[in-house]
């Protein structure tokens, strides 16, 4: 669904991310993971199209998007939640959802189906975003994102400040997302243990390159504690 080869970006005249060739299969879970400072929102922000790959080839569903404006890449199915848990704060809940349904021909029953994947945000539709919990804020995020029918859903670091049980909550909608089959995910997350049960397949960054990569779940947990630790 998305293929990285060889990809560079950076900022100005520095490389962050060096030749980095990563894949997301149609209806997988991957995580990026690594220190901070190693690249992994720079990557996520070529992926998405905000930054330019100096070099390397960008494929969205077998289509070249290295060149391609990030609204386009949404329009062709591509959903980004970045990190920091934004949303409209002076916007209710219900707001911030109708903004991006709005003009939608599904607009409605899409607004229907992510409060079913959140319930907990069905109590909270008046109150205001800006007046959410931060782990609140995180699934509103992520359920906006969810309105526009992404089939390439991208978290930057969805459980960052966040408390556990809403991590465990956003644990399990990946799970029941891509066991549709229709969707696919890729996770840049510093929880470990979180990234490995929320994924199949695992890669390691440090200072800009892949380092390590395999098969994700609890058996992989002392590997990528091994390739973090260098």
């Amino acid at each position: 669904m998305l293929e990285l080869k060889g990809v560079d970006v950076g900022y100005s005249r520095t490389t962050v991310v060096h030749g980095v060739d990563l894949v997301v299969p149609k209806g997988g879970a991957v995580a990026v993971m690594g220190h901070n400072g190693a690249g992994k929102t720079t990557l996520l922000r070529a992926a998405v199209g905000l930054l330019p790959a100096t070099s390397g080839t960008i494929l969205l569903d077998g289509e070249d998007v290295t060149r391609m404006r990030p609204s386009k890449r949404v329009a062709r199915g591509l959903g980004y939640v970045p990190q920091g848990q934004q949303s409209f704060p002076q916007l209710t809940t219900l707001e911030n959802l109708q903004l991006v349904a709005d003009g939608r021909a599904r607009g409605g029953e899409l607004v229907s189906e992510v409060l079913d994947t959140f319930p907990a945000l069905t109590g909270l539709l008046s109150r205001r975003a800006g007046l959410l919990s931060g782990g609140q804020r995180q699934q509103l995020a992520i359920a906006r994102t969810l309105v526009t029918e992404p089939r390439m859903l991208i978290l930057d670091e969805p459980t960052e400040g966040i408390q556990p049980n809403v991590v465990t909550e956003i644990e399990g909608v990946i799970a029941a997302l891509t066991q549709r089959g229709d969707l696919s995910v890729l996770l840049v997350e510093q929880h470990v243990g979180f990234a490995l049960r929320a994924t199949d397949t695992y890669y390691v960054l440090e200072a800009g390159r892949i380092t390590s990569h395999g098969a994700g779940g609890p058996d992989a947990l002392d590997a990528v504690r091994a390739a973090m630790a260098v």
